[in-house]
């Protein structure tokens, strides 16, 4: 049975991690008092659902997990120096739906690494909570847009070696209380040998990684030799109590993307909700598709694109830049939507805008976009349609009592918008992520 899902998350943030029964192997550098010296050879001495216990030094190695296994350090460092990845969750497969299951990662420091710090691929029932990933992703050549050496099996992502943390083919795992400052991009869920889906990613700081994305949920070509099953994609994870903050400074990335860019491409239902978005390279939350069956060269019999019911609700989004994808973008953009294909279902509620050009941005073909219960700062465009896709905008705060028509009040632009009523007061401000 299923171990109930507050209770998994109330013991990740207590760091008391989910273990099978096994035997406790401990580490240290000199390895003294019956320990190994090396982390790598406790992982691969240990029993399945076994314990390993890393003390504080520096570990020059890149660790490989395959089986379940709790994995704790108290002060302890992996410097993946000249290493593809600092710690790699391994549960690839000829059948991709094997994969490697219960595996718990805490209290590590990351860094160096050519391509991730941690790599989690096919996989489930995973924690990685209390880490630091930092300085990772070094075989970028961000000129050339390359990752020397990247495994084929990690496409699309030659532009930021995967980011700092990795989840590949992933499902029903939780990433908390992480730290994840100065690499390439933040953190990547991605389907190139599998969908992803069911992940709680919460009560994260991400920041200051300045050429990609803070978080990107990227719904991508299918690893070569496996074809692209129905059920890829990237779906129903939740995005919750993050700070992600000064990310894509240089590489024009969002606070959080939500990318299916091609046909067959599926990122939807997902759920962003109670993070605090400032200072990304593009908008705060970012959807982009950039092709569709019929569009722009793309066959008319080519598989669909699924970027729908996406739901982004309860966050503070302040201070990010213009999408630069968006040809219409009036400027500086708090939730930039730019996609080929119809985009519905999605619902944008109860979000706290500041110091942005546009708060919302809408330019699809046809789709419908909820937009309910956001407060608008009054000094800004609220809402832009910049296609005649229907955005229905009622029951906002639009920055004054008397609605996007009233005098300071937040605007509209574009005929597709529906706003025939408002709030006449804001809303109580959403719960927020402590730091």
């Amino acid at each position: 049975m299923k171990m109930n899902w507050v209770l998994k998350l109330a013991l990740a943030v207590a760091g008391l991690g989910i273990a099978a029964n096994g035997a406790t192997l401990c580490v240290n550098p000199a390895g003294t008092a019956g320990c190994f010296s090396t982390i790598s050879a406790a992982v691969s001495a240990s029993s399945s659902g076994g314990v390993v216990q890393v003390a504080r030094g520096i570990y020059k190695e890149s660790v490989v997990i395959t089986q379940p296994l709790t994995l704790v350090g108290t002060g302890a460092i992996i410097d993946a120096t000249g290493k593809g990845v600092g710690i790699f969750v391994n549960g690839m497969s000829s059948q991709p739906a094997a994969g490697v299951w219960l595996v718990n990662i805490s209290g590590f420091t990351v860094k160096n690494a050519n391509y991730e710090g941690i790599l989690v691929a096919n996989a489930v029932d995973v924690t990685i909570s209390g880490n630091t990933l930092d300085a990772n992703n070094k075989s970028l050549n961000y000129a050339a847009g390359t990752c020397a050496g990247l495994p084929a099996y990690e496409t699309f992502e030659g532009s930021d070696c995967g980011e700092a943390l990795h989840l590949m083919a992933v499902h029903h795992s939780i990433v908390t209380g992480n730290i994840i400052t100065n690499n390439a991009g933040g953190m990547l869920l991605s389907d190139e040998t599998g969908p992803t889906y069911e992940n709680v990613i919460t009560g994260n700081a991400v920041t200051d990684n300045a050429l990609d994305c803070g978080i990107t949920l990227a719904s991508h070509t299918p690893a070569p030799g496996l074809p692209q099953a129905p059920n890829y994609g990237v779906f129903r994870n939740t995005i919750s109590n993050n700070r992600v903050v000064h990310n894509g400074s240089i590489g024009k990335g969002a606070g959080v993307g939500i990318f299916a860019p091609g046909p067959g491409s599926a990122n939807w239902g997902n759920v962003v909700v109670n993070n605090v978005l400032l200072d990304n390279g593009i908008g705060g939350v970012t959807m982009h598709n950039h092709a569709a069956p019929g569009v722009g060269g793309v066959p008319a019999q080519a598989p669909g694109v699924n970027m729908s019911d996406n739901q982004i609700i309860g966050n503070q989004i302040s201070g990010n830049d213009a999408d630069d994808d968006d040809p219409s973008s009036p400027g500086a953009t708090g939730i930039s939507i730019v996609s080929f294909a119809p985009v519905s279902g999605t619902v944008i509620a109860q979000n706290v805008f500041s110091s942005e050009v546009a708060d919302i941005t809408f330019n699809a073909p046809s789709g419908l976009l909820a937009v309910h219960l956001n407060s608008f700062s009054g000094i800004e465009i609220g809402v832009a349609a910049e296609s005649t896709a229907t955005i229905d905008a009622t029951q906002n705060w639009w920055g004054c009592p008397d609605g996007p028509a009233g005098v300071g009040c937040s605007t509209v632009t574009g005929t597709a918008v529906y706003a025939p009523s408002w709030l006449g007061a804001p809303l109580p401000a959403p719960l927020t992520p402590q730091f």
